[in-house]
């Protein structure tokens, strides 16, 4: 059977079933832990971390190292980490700063896999702490030891007892993992945690990331059976990509919520003092998080509310919201305050509407807010929320009491809650009040169901739940480089790049940036360069009057301000002065361009059109960033606001994205205009998607205004900065997120006639992944999965069909049949912690095997793996499956006995 299972350390895609091997388990998980700098002195942070692991009831081996200690605490000190008589899964460090290089060096040595540096006073503080930092760091590298910190509070893993961290006190067990760079947060929310019984799977405090960082821990998370829940704090990220790809990953499995500071110049200041990471642009950011399908909060008061509403029986569909009240002051405020944060009041269908009248007094509100009256029983409340969660068009509730004289609310939160429990609409509660209500409020709190003094804070509770399933619904999206319509001319827009690189430039004058915009089937307005008024007069004949005269320099970015601008020109005699004026006045106003010219274009006129401004901006962060507003003078001036969005985009990011920008941009129906054209907007988008995408080399796009009303759409300037990218970046490595990679589908015809596509797998296989798994014989599912698995669970589906296309790849052979995709074959690797090596795997349906399919499929992914510049691909095979061993040696594979299990047999394929 050509089919083999892979249980390798890393194996992103089928880790949750192969927990027990992840390589970071020995660093949260030690069998055995050295403490460098114990001590028994008070109120220090060696004596702290001792007695937190004695007191946390730690099951392995606790060393201790002090060379001025005989024993602390009873346990015998050591000189150096090197007198212990083991090798060591963990040493946490907690010295002088200038005493760390040394130390980890000794560790090195003494063969100790993980170190943890919780001592500050490196990177963070001027070039000496610097210094210090690259030398541990150097060093861990050299010894392959993995490190966490330095400035550090430290981790734990309540379940395991333990508590590596100079906290005062430990933490309760329980699902949540907290992965903070702030060690003050951390304790803070520690604090917090032990009264509420909130309790922690892992928790881990990062300091300055320099090795081990945010996308390794979350990996590790996702592979814990352990951790429902992901927290996370960030100031910074040092490692975009691969935060990116673990987030994602991470979203696809298991809730994860996010506090990121940095929102404002002094708060990205402090986070970059801190822990020497960049912050980056906000919005930008934002457009990351809500691509990696995650929900970013705003403090940590919000933190354990939005994890109680995700993490319960609600299935979160909109952001149109319901709010129900006895009193119409409370159902204001939560409409304003819904308004303010773009949170949508569902408009009550007729039906429902008519079905409230008949059940409510007649002078009920009619209306969402639904003001059912200050003397609202029990049976009103029932009545209007019944009739609401029935609605198809209100997605979520607010319902609010306040206690007035008439009312019960102890009563009506028991009615409540027999409706809202089997309702999977949210539904939040906002009982005001004191001593009245907090009976009711504890019936929320033992149900689930969240609850809240003041409305403001429901309402954020809502905007979060709504926010997740949008995130979600956007992490699905995996959008090609090009989308499925005429291609762009890629050689005729890398030849324009090519030749202004070879002359030095990195700045494309209008034409070329426009000849860019052309290449990508983006309507401009054609724009020649007069070097003279006769020249200027007799293409302006040419192009037709009226016209348009621009300045042409490299130097000038914004041209109205340095004067180069004239419109609505509508004589030679015009068009000559007008030549003239402009070199008058741009030299007058900036003596330091180089003029090369006057630009001449038609002057577009459209009596409802809208100026917008849409580009790309290269943000320090995540990189490319496509950006989109209202255009003309606002942005030279700095007044336009902007939505951001990060490429790849296809209609559905678009779409999400003008919806965030439709009032901003005034894309409706506006003074009497009709709305524009939105076809025409959505596919001037998604080519600058495409540009973005294949054009590595631009670091700016701005197109500025770009003229669209209700006939269309067309670029009237635009300008394009460019720079030199290395000769061994891959086709998508400026990319924050990986393309679908498009061009990696192929087709072949099978020896019975069958066209066979071969293509990189999608979320949408999910249904035809899990047919294909559930026809397979028993024989075949027990040399892929070991065991006779009937179908995949919901979440090994997820972690199959919706990969991270940088560091994995699974190629899918499908072929048609009724009309119907049938999945025959798949293959897949995912590259180790190294960045040189990859685990694969590989399975072929029973009726399709011995027809060349497997290796094909293993051709294709070979190739892709090579391509992507790895050097080996490893795989483990059962030493019972002949055919199998057989096959992949005709591939190349050497094979060798498994070093860890005499069942298996280790194959290793040199790919460069």
């Amino acid at each position: 059977m050509l089919h083999c299972t892979t249980l390798p350390p890393i194996n992103h895609w089928a880790r949750h079933m192969n927990y027990e091997q992840h390589y970071l388990k020995p660093l949260f998980e030690p069998k055995s832990v050295a403490i460098i700098g114990a001590s028994e002195t008070p109120c220090t942070v060696g004596t702290i971390l001792v007695r937190n692991m004695l007191d946390g009831g730690y099951k392995g081996k606790l060393f201790c190292v002090n060379p001025g200690h005989e024993t602390v605490f009873g346990h015998k000190s050591y000189d150096s980490v090197e007198s212990i008589p083991q090798r060591l899964d963990l040493a946490v460090i907690c010295t002088r700063p200038e005493t760390v290089p040394g130390i980890v060096e000794a560790c090195g040595r003494a063969g100790t896999r993980n170190v943890i540096v919780v001592t500050g006073g490196f990177a963070e503080s001027g070039p000496r702490g610097a210094s210090l930092e690259r030398a541990v760091i150097e060093t861990a590298r050299r010894h392959r030891i993995r490190l966490i910190g330095p400035n550090c509070l430290g981790i734990m893993r309540p379940s395991s007892g333990v508590n590596l961290t100079f906290a005062h006190g430990g933490a309760t067990p329980g699902s949540i993992g907290l992965v903070s760079q702030s060690g003050a947060l951390c304790t803070a929310i520690l604090d917090w945690a032990q009264p509420n019984n909130v309790g922690f799977s892992t928790v881990v405090s990062l300091g300055a990331t320099s090795d081990v960082d945010f996308g390794e821990i979350l990996d590790y998370l996702v592979a814990d059976p352990k951790t429902e829940n992901i927290f996370l704090y960030i100031e910074g990220i040092k490692n975009p990509r691969r935060f990116m790809s673990a987030l994602r990953a991470a979203a696809r499995c298991k809730p994860v919520l996010l506090i990121k500071v940095g929102k404002h110049a002094a708060g990205g200041k402090a986070a970059l003092s801190h822990t020497g990471s960049l912050v980056g642009a906000d919005d930008v950011f934002d457009a990351a998080l809500r691509r990696a399908g995650v929900v970013r909060l705003g403090n940590v008061g919000q933190m354990y509310a939005a994890a109680s509403a995700l993490f319960s029986h609600f299935r979160p569909r909109g952001n149109r919201l319901a709010i129900i009240t006895n009193g119409g002051g409370p159902g204001a405020m939560a409409a304003d305050h819904a308004s303010d944060i773009g949170i949508p009041l569902a408009k009550l269908s007729d039906a429902t509407v008519a079905r409230l009248n008949e059940l409510l007094p007649q002078a009920w509100s009619k209306a969402n807010p639904l003001d059912i009256g200050g003397d609202a029983d029990p049976g009103r409340y029932a009545a209007a929320l019944t009739a609401c969660i029935e609605d198809d068009g209100v997605d979520g509730l607010l319902v609010i009491l306040t206690p007035q004289a008439m009312t019960d609310p102890t009563q009506a939160a028991r009615t409540l809650l027999k409706i809202a429990t089997k309702s999977d609409k949210p539904v939040v509660t906002c009982w005001m009040g004191g001593s009245q209500v907090h009976e009711a409020r504890l019936l929320f709190k033992g149900s689930g169901i969240p609850s809240f003094r003041t409305p403001e804070p429901a309402v954020e509770l809502f905007s979060h739940i709504s926010a997740y399933y949008r995130n979600q619904q956007l992490l699905m999206q995996t959008p090609a480089a090009i989308a499925d319509h005429v291609p762009p001319r890629l050689e005729s827009a890398r030849l324009v790049i090519e030749t202004a690189l070879g002359e030095g430039r990195r700045i494309l004058n209008e034409m070329e940036s426009k000849a860019l915009l052309a290449a990508f089937r983006i309507p401009i307005a054609q724009t020649v360069v007069a070097r003279s008024p006769s020249e200027a007069m007799v293409l302006a004949e040419e192009i037709g009057l009226p016209v348009v005269m621009k300045i042409d320099s490299p130097q000038i970015i914004h041209k109205t301000d340095s004067g180069g601008v004239r419109l609505n020109l509508n004589s030679l005699a015009a068009v000559r002065d007008a030549y003239n004026q402009i070199l008058d006045e741009v030299k007058k106003n900036r003596p330091d361009a180089v003029a090369r010219g006057v630009a001449i274009e038609p002057m577009i006129q459209k009596a409802n059109g809208r100026e917008l401004m849409m580009g790309m901006v290269k943000d320090e962060i995540f990189g490319p960033t496509i950006v989109f507003g209202r255009g003309g003078t606002d942005v030279e001036t700095g007044r336009s606001a902007r939505a951001v969005a990060l490429p790849p985009l296809n209609r559905f990011l678009v779409g999400d994205l003008l919806e965030s920008a439709r009032d901003m941009a005034r894309l409706g129906e506006f003074r009497n205009m009709p709305a524009v054209n939105l076809a025409a907007l959505e596919g001037v988008l998604l080519r600058v998607s495409e540009m973005v995408c294949e054009l590595p080399w631009i670091t700016e796009l701005d197109i500025n205004p770009l003229i669209v009303d209700e006939l269309g759409a067309v670029a009237v300037d635009a300008r394009i900065a460019i720079e030199n990218i290395p000769l061994t970046a891959g086709r998508y490595d400026h990319m924050a997120i990986h393309p679908y990679p498009s061009h990696l589908v192929t087709t072949f015809q099978s020896k019975d006639g069958k066209t066979v596509t071969i293509r990189p797998i999608k979320p949408e296989d999910a249904d035809i992944e899990n047919e294909f798994v559930r026809k397979l014989s028993p024989e075949t599912k027990y040399f892929r999965f070991m065991n006779t698995i009937r179908e995949l669970g919901q979440s090994q589906l997820i972690r199959l069909t919706q990969i991270d296309y940088d560091r994995e790849m699974a190629f899918i052979a499908i072929t048609e049949n009724d009309g119907a995709e049938l999945e025959i074959g798949v293959c897949r690797y995912a590259t180790n912690p190294d960045g040189e090596s990859c685990e694969f795997a590989i399975v072929v349906a029973d009726d399709w095997q011995g027809k060349g399919l497997a290796r094909r499929l293993m051709g294709v992914l070979i190739e892709t793996a090579s391509g992507r510049g790895l050097k080996y691909m490893n795989g483990d095979f059962l030493a019972e499956n002949g055919r199998m061993l057989a096959f992949v040696q005709t591939l190349g594979f050497v094979l060798s006995p498994h070093p860890d299990d005499p069942g298996l047999k280790r194959g290793v394929l040199v790919l460069n």
